[in-house]
């Protein structure tokens, strides 16, 4: 007889399996929906699909009133513009950082207790200082989510460059590496996926430090929207916008996640290819 640990689903028994959670959340939504529907028509925490439809032309497809502009793709564009920079320069300074402190002692012994401790300052407590310090405006924003996710990235940085084998570092040295060519030639190409690892964990933090940014200061984008039309209980607004964010932060997962087996073919993972 064999072991149920030793099954292993077809292809599309996964797809089945996979989609079976999904199908079975909106049934129990949909009888739900139409139980609190037949008794108050006019009851606004579980719309009817219909109003999902309606309310997701009405945000999609007709342009507003006041601004002329398509709210959903206007949203869209503003919060993955502050997600790109953000990240952007989130991985940019975690990967010289983080190497840097990774492979060399004397830096490591200077400013990794010092990344530790920021690590562990919650960033949105100091967002009414961001607020201060740069005003309402983009940078506070941006600035969230650098701080938020930056430590993190750092110290995963550095803990994948301190685990590199030491007789690749030693072997480099004796073929006459300097440490700016030992850094380039041998530590960077064995990080890079490491870090684009790293920065797809982290996507999950930077969206809820977008959002709260967002909701707190900003007139478009995602999060704002959400904490706009919360006031007037549309349920039929907030739960698309929340499925529309989940698609984007998966959609972005995948796009890295192809960009680092084009990049980097030969980078597997314990368990095999990525």
């Amino acid at each position: 007889m064999k072991r149920l640990i030793n099954q292993q689903p077809s292809k599309a028994g996964k797809w089945l399996l996979g989609a079976l959670p999904f199908i079975l959340i909106l049934l129990v939504y949909l009888v739900a929906s139409n139980e609190r529907l037949a008794v108050n028509p006019n009851d606004k925490l579980m719309p009817s699909f219909e109003a999902f439809g309606h309310a997701i032309h009405t945000m999609a497809f007709e342009p507003s009133k006041r601004t002329g502009d398509y709210l959903l793709w206007a949203d869209t564009l503003a919060s993955l513009q502050r997600l790109g920079i953000g990240v952007g320069i989130s991985a940019l300074i975690s990967l010289v950082v983080g190497i840097l402190i990774g492979i060399i002692p004397l830096l490591r012994a200077s400013f990794a207790p010092v990344v530790t401790v920021i690590s562990l300052v919650p960033p949105l407590a100091i967002l009414p200082i961001l607020f201060i310090i740069f005003g309402l405006g983009e940078v506070a924003k941006i600035t969230l989510i650098v701080l938020g996710i930056t430590p993190f990235l750092i110290r995963d940085v550095q803990l994948r460059v301190m685990a590199l084998p030491e007789e690749l570092i030693i072997k480099a040295q004796t073929l006459g590496a300097s440490t700016w060519q030992l850094i380039v030639r041998v530590v960077l190409p064995q990080v890079l996926p490491k870090l684009i690892d790293a920065v797809r964990l982290s996507l999950g933090a930077a969206w809820l430090f977008l959002i709260a940014a967002e909701a707190i200061s900003a007139t478009e984008g995602l999060g704002y929207r959400l904490f706009l039309v919360r006031r007037y209980l549309a349920m039929d607004v907030i739960l698309p916008y929340v499925l529309w964010i989940t698609l984007l932060a998966f959609l972005t997962d995948y796009l890295l996640r192809r960009l680092s087996l084009y990049a980097f073919p030969w980078q597997q993972t314990e368990g095999g290819a990525k």
